[in-house]
């Protein structure tokens, strides 16, 4: 009979390098909480899966109990920036993941295979490459953490689930570019308009080329605000203030998600929260609370180092790749583009059939998933 148990990681600085710690109550005590199910009371699986989000906290993954009970070892853990991705970097969470991948091996797991779902899917890949070949000194704002000092344990093999290619990816696909005035969403370009009937849908090519040109060039106009912001802000400050916050509207404003001809799959035509112009504003949706160090880490479409599918490219680890036909939000197209960016035969890409975001209520299609992860993990050599 399958355990739980809270699982408390210790967090130590990295070589050369001293730990952020900024963010979270529980973190300033140097720890990392993760949730363990165990196959066997007592003991270890060969094989442990660890479930990974930037922010959201996977300690109660709806996959933990079912892997366990299909007798492989799962933790579902949470970076420092648990339900608070305003001030996450990225470069902070790949610190957090090596400190789980390096007490669990230290454990004795023979194997530890990283599930990157949701946002995982690209911080996952961010994770292996500097594993495998550190390269990035710095944050795209600057400071810490460096992680070519930071001695990262590589994992054995990575499961991409219902995975996006990167927040700034996926951001800047959501950007609303109708907008105008940043502080205000309602004074918009009806030219630009996707939830404007006139425009459609079905959106024309015209209209889809206009519009995705606009959304790109609105986030630039983001990065660069955003740099000029934090070097002034630094300079009027002399470097005691390295940080502020800012809101960005309009976030889930993609044609695909009203058009269902655009990136056709099993989907509704809704988004992870709800109806998408409603979804567009309110607070609880994507990216809308951010500072101007988080944004050029997490959102920023020029400065960002979490693009998945570039980051695949530098990974040598079997991966296998498995996405939902009915997700609202990642689509068969971005499943592919990881397959196809990695650069070795040791993958494989698979679908389950109606399989919704998180699978929820779901109940075969979440068993097929886990089995399928269970059997691909234990295969490892």
């Amino acid at each position: 009979m399958a355990e739980r148990e809270l699982l408390a990681v210790p967090m130590t600085a990295a070589p050369g390098g001293a730990l952020d710690l900024q963010s979270g109550i529980a973190r300033m005590a140097g720890v990392l909480w993760c949730t363990r199910w165990r196959a066997t009371p007592g003991k270890l699986s060969k094989v442990v899966l660890i479930f990974v989000h930037p922010s959201s906290s996977f300690m109660g993954h709806y996959a933990l109990s079912t892997m366990a009970e299909l007798g492989v070892d799962a933790v579902g853990m949470s970076t420092r920036y648990m339900n608070n991705e305003s001030t996450l970097l990225l470069e902070n969470c790949v610190l957090d993941i090596g400190f789980v991948i390096r007490h669990l091996k230290s454990e004795g797991y023979e194997r530890v295979v990283l599930v990157g779902n949701s946002g995982g899917g690209s911080l996952v890949p961010l994770y292996q490459s500097e594993a495998e070949h550190p390269s990035i000194t710095a944050p795209p704002g600057g400071g810490a953490p460096d992680l070519t000092k930071a001695s990262l344990p590589t994992a054995d093999g990575l499961i991409l689930l219902m995975a996006h290619p990167g927040r700034s990816i996926v951001l800047t696909e959501k950007l609303d570019p109708a907008i105008r005035d940043e502080a205000d969403p309602f004074d918009r370009d009806p030219e630009l308009d996707m939830f404007d009937p006139a425009n459609g849908p079905p959106y024309s090519a015209e209209f889809l080329t206009r519009f995705r040109a606009a959304q790109i060039a609105r986030n630039e106009r983001i990065t660069d605000w955003a740099i000029a912001r934090l070097e002034e802000v630094m300079k009027r400050t002399n470097g005691k203030v390295h940080d502020l916050p800012f809101v960005v509207h309009g976030t889930v404003a993609d044609p695909r998600n009203l058009d269902l001809s655009l990136d056709p799959s099993d989907r509704k035509a809704t988004t992870h929260w709800g109806e998408p112009f409603t979804a567009n504003f309110i607070p609880a949706s994507l990216g809308h609370y951010t500072s101007l160090r988080s944004w050029l880490s997490q959102w920023s479409n020029r400065c960002s180092n979490g693009n998945g599918p570039a980051c695949l490219k530098r990974v040598s680890v079997p991966i296998h790749v498995i996405y939902g036909t009915a997700d609202p939000g990642c689509y068969p197209s971005y499943a592919q583009q990881f397959f196809d960016a990695i650069p070795h035969d040791r993958k494989k890409l698979t679908a389950v059939k109606g399989g919704n975001h998180y699978l929820t209520g779901q109940p075969e299609q979440k068993q097929f998933a886990c089995q399928l992860m269970a059997d691909w993990s234990r295969a490892l050599t």
